[in-house]
């Protein structure tokens, strides 16, 4: 069986955009998103996600991706 896997960091670095300035965007705790970014979750509320998508303009695949266990 594969395992999702958080791609949050590569989505900031491609917007340029730091930690503490998605925390403000998003109205979540540095500590909160630095979870969400590292991969150290097991699970994310859709308001979240909604509001991460709205501040990086991006949609929810390409912070999240489904790893099959032979790919990784």
């Amino acid at each position: 069986m594969g395992k999702i896997v958080l791609r949050l960091d590569r989505v900031m670095a491609d917007r340029k955009i730091s930690l503490k300035e998605l925390s403000e965007k998003v109205g979540r705790s540095n500590v909160n998103l630095s979870k969400i970014k590292t991969g150290k979750i097991s699970a994310i509320r859709f308001s979240t996600l909604e509001a991460i998508c709205e501040a990086l303009n991006c949609q929810p695949g390409d912070i999240l991706e489904y790893v099959r266990d032979s790919e990784e």
